[in-house]
């Protein structure tokens, strides 16, 4: 599939800089969902927008900037997408984030993998904001749990956490690739191992996940 986006229209209107700003960051989002980060032509995304490459530098710096503006907002964009439901009970707040979370990845295969797998060996500047992202989701899970964490259990808990997370990230990829079980399973699968990790640090945590 072809990443260049029509751009009739756009050629035709003048936008303000926060708008255009928004609109390469929007179409450069778009490209990463078909090619890794270190792949987004800059030239594809100037000619869809109606303005000239140099045109483009004018907005963003350089091409690693542009780059991190394009991670801050696909990362924004997944952290939008998996906050839950909070009209829903606990246990299912947690699936639903994480149904939503499996959504979001299936939808954006190319650009999740390249979240994952490009940031080191494009520039150790993206590596913070997958891991603030990492970070916001642990977050969001904690936040709805109705339990307190003492200040010596609290350490364990996040590290097991982070632990928790890259278990979901390198499970959804495998996944991704072969999809050997349905999506339900996987999903089930998810939830039940934060359950079974929440258990063997604070059985209380365990079952306030179970709702």
């Amino acid at each position: 599939m072809s990443s260049k986006i029509s751009g009739e229209a756009t050629k035709r209107t003048r936008l303000s800089p926060d708008e255009r700003r928004d609109q390469l960051i929007t179409l450069g989002t778009k490209m990463l969902g078909e090619r890794a980060i270190e792949d987004i032509s800059i030239s594809e995304i100037a000619a869809s927008a109606g303005i000239s490459r140099g045109l483009l530098f004018h907005y963003f710096p350089t091409k690693q900037d542009f780059q991190l503006a394009i991670v801050q907002h696909a990362n924004a964009e997944l952290i939008e997408r998996v906050t839950p439901d909070r009209n829903l009970g606990v246990f299912e707040m947690l699936r639903d984030s994480i149904t939503r979370y499996i959504e979001y990845v299936s939808e954006n295969r190319s650009s999740y993998a390249a979240l994952l797998r490009g940031p080191t060996s494009v520039s150790p500047d993206l590596v913070p904001l997958v891991d603030q992202t990492r970070g916001a989701i642990i977050g969001i899970i904690l936040t709805e749990v109705p339990v307190e964490v003492d200040e010596v259990d609290r350490p364990r808990l996040l590290l097991a956490m982070r632990g928790w997370i890259a278990f979901v990230e390198e499970t959804t990829l495998t996944w991704l690739g072969a999809e050997s079980i349905t999506r339900e399973q996987l999903i089930d699968l998810l939830v039940e191992s934060l359950i079974a990790l929440a258990f063997s640090l604070n059985p209380a945590l365990a079952e306030a996940l179970r709702g």
